[in-house]
């Protein structure tokens, strides 16, 4: 079982947390994750870059509670308007029903959706510090 720590302050947006999983997974792999939840649920399949042939990874978040703020409801918010900008690509009205949630603070975070697809894989063990 091998333990990859995520570095909560390497973290300031969306494109730093994927920056961060891309240092810890994917140095051997000749290209890298997009900022995208599915890219991360496909690499904790464990098909590819480090997870490869890992049967029980441990994942430790450091300064969780800072990626927490920091990939908060206003990350979330922007991520989610983006999505808006591609009508043929995202579902406009699920967009703007996510989006309406997160700014009344009753919708997950963008925190919240990567801790989500983690969790969906049981076979990792995922802790927040």
């Amino acid at each position: 079982m091998a333990e990859y720590v995520i570095d909560g302050g390497r973290i300031a947006g969306i494109s730093d947390l994927y920056a961060e999983l891309n240092r810890l997974f994917m140095a051997e792999e000749d290209w890298t994750l997009g900022d995208s939840l599915d890219a991360l649920d496909d690499l904790l399949y464990g098909g590819i870059g480090a997870l490869v042939g890992d049967a029980r990874p441990r994942v430790v978040w450091r300064e969780s509670g800072r990626s927490r703020e920091v990939l908060g409801r206003d990350a979330t918010a922007a991520w989610l308007r983006g999505k808006l900008t591609q009508p043929g690509v995202f579902s406009t009205a699920s967009t703007e029903r996510r989006l309406d949630a997160v700014i009344a603070g009753t919708g997950p975070t963008y925190f919240d959706l990567v801790v989500e697809v983690f969790e969906a894989h049981p076979g990792i063990e995922l802790e927040l510090r």
